[in-house]
């Protein structure tokens, strides 16, 4: 009877003793900080830039593989105009390709590059999707040339105060600027630095992307 009583109080204190660990254990994890990313994508699918345009669907890919199935992504096309071709999952692969591939395809009358308009849609959405409660990004793939209309290219005299204005409501904004020329890109890390910080803006030419995509994840703080 003893023997029992003595096992029976040994057992007792093992498992008082685990459950204190367990407990102590639970208390002491954090609260989950994740956010849920919106990625707006800017694509430039004009005629100058059709040369690079199979790599950069493949990098707009890899881009939505490393982001959470929470993530929503919106991909705006670019050449003599600007649209939306997709929005909603960034694992939906098959639709994914469908629409870059439907939309994107050489049209020889498709001369200029849009990217002011683009980079306004972009924009607004962040400001949409931050008012959902995501935060929101700007990926812009291309070679950032001016062509076709000037109305219709970005003013980077006035877009560091577009993007500030943004930033107003999104302090979290982040933009990556992928496979433009360096002298370019140089103008964006100008333009833009001030305003976004090292951490937030991302540019690289197509020889770097893959250091300049996690980069990008980092700055979605994940």
């Amino acid at each position: 009877m003893n023997k029992r009583l003595i096992i029976s109080g040994i057992v007792i204190l093992f498992a008082s003793i685990i459950i204190k660990l367990v407990w102590s254990g639970l208390t002491k994890i954090k609260v989950d900080n994740f956010k849920p990313a919106a990625v707006m994508f800017v694509l430039d699918s004009s005629a100058s830039n059709q040369q690079d345009l199979p790599e950069q669907k493949k990098l707009l890919r890899q881009i939505c593989n490393l982001l959470d199935p929470e993530d929503k992504i919106k991909i705006i096309r670019v050449s003599e105009d600007a649209y939306l071709i997709y929005e909603g999952a960034p694992f939906n692969g098959s639709n994914i390709n469908k629409v870059m591939n439907a939309f994107t395809a050489y049209d020889e009358k498709d001369y200029g590059t849009a990217y002011g308009v683009g980079m306004e849609k972009a924009l607004r959405y962040s400001l949409d999707m931050k008012k959902l409660g995501y935060m929101p990004a700007v990926v812009v793939i291309g070679d950032l040339e001016n062509e076709g209309a000037s109305e219709k290219q970005i003013n980077w005299e006035t877009l560091p105060d577009d993007v500030r204005a943004v930033k107003t409501q999104a302090p979290d904004l982040a933009m990556m600027f992928l496979y433009a020329h360096p002298e370019k890109l140089d103008v964006v890390k100008d333009k833009l630095t001030p305003v976004l910080g090292e951490t937030k803006l991302i540019i690289s030419p197509k020889q770097n992307c893959d250091k300049a995509i996690r980069q990008f994840i980092h700055a979605l703080e994940r």
